[in-house]
């Protein structure tokens, strides 16, 4: 096992390395793709590769191919690039990132729709108990002289 802030110095790297290879890929199914980040595993022996494809579920398959078919060509020149003994086996996995940030931007506005409901029933409404459940400054001063007119009574 190495040091953790050496593979994290390492998926950095790969990462680096294969945005920079993708541009040299001449498929024609490759689409519009952006990598993302890298993962490599503590024996430096494993790496994954997330990726962001614009495009329809048709054009992210077609790109998901192009990547497995150039997985020797990235292989090699990232283990030469990174000067290891042996050159960490890549996989390529589709971070949905977009996906994501949409059904994340649809629950905030479902959850304004909520609170915009609650604020519409709300208006008007009053509490069942009193407007002011605690106690003010002149119930203090009236329980002050009581305590002190019971206190002169039994001394």
């Amino acid at each position: 096992m190495s040091d953790p802030a050496k593979t994290r110095r390492h998926a950095e790297r790969v990462r680096e390395l294969v945005a920079s290879l993708v541009r040299e890929i001449k498929d024609p199914r490759l689409g519009m793709v952006t990598i993302t980040d890298a993962r490599i595993t503590g024996d430096l022996r494993e790496a994954t590769v997330y990726y962001t494809v614009l495009g329809d579920p048709t054009e992210q398959a077609a790109t998901k191919a192009a990547l497995e078919s150039a997985k020797g060509m990235l292989r090699s020149r990232v283990g030469h690039a990174l000067g290891l003994r042996h050159s960490p086996s890549l996989t390529f996995v589709l971070d949905n990132v977009q996906d994501h940030a949409k059904e994340i931007d649809e629950l905030l506005a479902e959850a304004r729709l909520r609170d915009q409901e609650v604020q519409r029933l709300a208006a008007g409404k009053q509490y069942a108990g009193d407007p002011d459940p605690y106690r003010s400054d002149d119930d203090e001063d009236e329980d002050d002289t009581e305590r002190v007119g019971a206190r002169e009574d039994q001394g």
